[in-house]
């Protein structure tokens, strides 16, 4: 399977904004974004200036990049959203906020995104009292989405047991972090999502296409 295995922070310095891809490094001082706060590359302080479709494509590529998803699959997102009522944008964010990895993240059970789906992928998490291993997963409304009884006293869950209320919880899920069990009371509202995106652009961007 497909997947990016380069340098991360060199990720965050092309959009020029933090995008939380390393865990507690993106809060420190050691975060490269904060020492050299400009695109890589031998002309990153000198990059032209930024037209329409240039920037409905580095919005594209941050969300992908937050999300941890390649073109493909995100492609497939927009069409799906495309054919749902309401706003296209809102529909899409939506789709990705309810990915499994990205509610064990948001729950505060995994440092990144990462991190939530390496948890995912190896078994340690269950739906409704079902192991689901797939990482794109979608959660519904009501659904029980919590830690396996044999993995709660692996490192990672005993230190986000530890760390439990440090990170803010959406609205939409609710943790018990000493049952390690997160409840989604409802599908994420766009005013509930806090990731810096603007979705209209990745609209227009493949409006385009």
């Amino acid at each position: 399977m497909a997947r990016y295995t380069g340098p991360d922070c060199k990720r965050c310095r092309r959009e020029k904004t933090k995008l939380f891809l390393k865990g507690a490094k993106c809060d420190s001082p050691k975060c490269p974004i904060e020492i050299r706060p400009y695109p890589p590359g031998e002309h990153g302080r000198n990059r032209p200036k930024e037209n329409d479709y240039l920037l409905q494509v580095r919005e594209t590529q941050k969300a992908k990049r937050i999300y941890g998803i390649l073109e493909k699959q995100f492609h497939n997102y927009y069409e799906e959203a495309t054919r749902t009522r309401g706003r296209t944008g809102e529909a899409l964010l939506q789709m990705l906020e309810r990915r499994l990895d990205n509610v064990v993240y948001r729950a505060g059970f995994a440092k990144s995104r990462d991190m939530a789906r390496q948890l995912v992928r190896h078994g340690h998490v269950q739906v409704n009292g079902r192991k689901v291993d797939i990482p794109s997963f979608r959660v519904s409304e009501a659904d029980i989405v919590e830690v396996a009884a044999k993995s709660r006293e692996l490192t990672p869950f005993v230190v986000a047991r530890a760390e439990a209320g440090e990170r803010p919880v959406p609205a939409w899920l609710e943790v018990i972090p000493d049952k390690m069990r997160i409840l989604v009371h409802a599908l994420p509202a766009r005013a509930q999502i806090d990731t810096l995106v603007q979705e209209q652009l990745i609209v227009e961007y493949y409006s385009k296409q």
